[in-house]
């Protein structure tokens, strides 16, 4: 029997020859993506699901492997982008100094809001970080320094002698950075830490009896997630080209958690496949009312019962059906899933 001599081992990055060959394949289709899809706005849809990616490992950490419930993501989110920019524009540091900078600004903001999370859990905890997401957004809006209400242009986004003007380039550099986060979130998972952070998750009373420091890993899970959602909304800015208070909703926290849900809570692989998932649906049922047949129906139904105002946001109404679904039948989620169908066909026909 093949045991484990050393903690050091769940780190290893591939522990069999198919791992290391299925690994080698998706990096391949990674970089032939880009030259294989019919059109541009599939490239721009990867952009947004690598980000989202990025997001959706940083809130696992805190949700799914800490237990610590967080409404308050767009709020880092909004910190990441605002900072990248304005550190670019008004101290002039390049973009691969301003986006780590950034990044460590919402981690300090994260630790910080870690701090109440030392006396509040559930739905006391869930107002707190609410409220800093909603505030924050605020603040940013009202302060000319940050473009106030009009928001602010980012600026061209070069690394060296690399200039990064079309959605071809910037996939490079956003699919290059998720891969490594995920690589980390992962190895974080199976180190000291991470047990620590599951530990909290289980029972915090219990963990503290044990030896695990409740002040340093709650902050620390606050910090680390806050940290992934910033280096993201660094990454958005540059995606849009344009950032603006009233971006970063409460709509977008909630659309955030409903993506570590979906995609399964305690999760690296959830984190990835319920990002892609829920950003797919979310673009493609913008446009809903033009898919034929459906889009006239939903018109005709608009005419009786709802404004035609309405009806354009539907995605919003499939999107929290799904995750209804989800916490019925498989509270796993999509990672459920996958367990259910490995199991079935390493025992299949039996």
């Amino acid at each position: 029997m093949d045991r484990k001599r050393s903690y050091y081992e769940d780190v290893a990055l591939f522990d069999s020859k198919a791992k290391l060959f299925w690994f080698f394949v998706l990096m391949a289709f990674l970089v032939a993506y880009p030259h294989i899809v019919p059109s541009n706005s599939y490239i721009y849809m990867a952009n947004l699901m690598a980000i989202n990616i990025i997001v959706v490992l940083g809130l696992n950490l805190l949700v799914g492997f800490t237990g610590q419930i967080s409404l308050g993501h767009a709020g880092f989110f909004c910190v990441g982008a605002y900072a990248t920019i304005t550190l670019m524009i008004h101290a002039g540091l390049p973009f691969i100094v301003a986006l780590p900078a950034a990044a460590l600004i919402s981690a300090l903001l994260g630790f910080l809001l870690g701090l109440p999370a030392l006396r509040l859990e559930g739905p006391y905890l869930s107002i707190a970080t609410l409220g800093f997401g909603i505030s924050i957004t605020k603040v940013i809006g009202k302060m000319q320094f940050f473009g106030g209400r009009q928001g602010l242009h980012a600026p061209e986004l070069t690394i060296g002698s690399w200039n990064l003007d079309t959605d071809l380039d910037f996939y490079y550099l956003a699919v290059g950075l998720t891969v490594l986060l995920t690589i980390a979130a992962r190895n974080i998972v199976k180190t000291r830490v991470g047990r620590a952070f599951i530990a909290i998750r289980e029972d915090d009373i219990a963990a503290q009896t044990t030896g695990v420091n409740l002040t340093y890993y709650k902050t620390l899970a606050f910090a680390l997630s806050a940290f992934y959602t910033g280096l993201a909304g660094g990454l958005f800015a540059f995606v849009l080209r344009f950032i603006e208070p009233e971006m970063f909703t409460l709509l977008m926290s909630i659309l955030f958690l409903a993506m570590v849900v979906v995609g399964g809570l305690g999760s690296i692989m959830g984190s990835i496949t319920g990002a892609v998932l829920i950003t797919w649906l979310d673009l493609q049922l913008r446009h809903i009312l033009t898919i034929p047949y459906i889009g006239d129906w939903l018109r005709t139904l608009s005419q009786s019962w709802f404004s035609i105002t309405g009806v354009s946001n539907i995605q919003y109404i499939v999107l929290g059906t799904i995750v209804v679904l989800i916490m019925v039948f498989e509270p796993l989620g999509l990672y459920g899933l996958w367990i259910r169908a490995k199991k079935y066909w390493k025992t299949w026909p039996f």
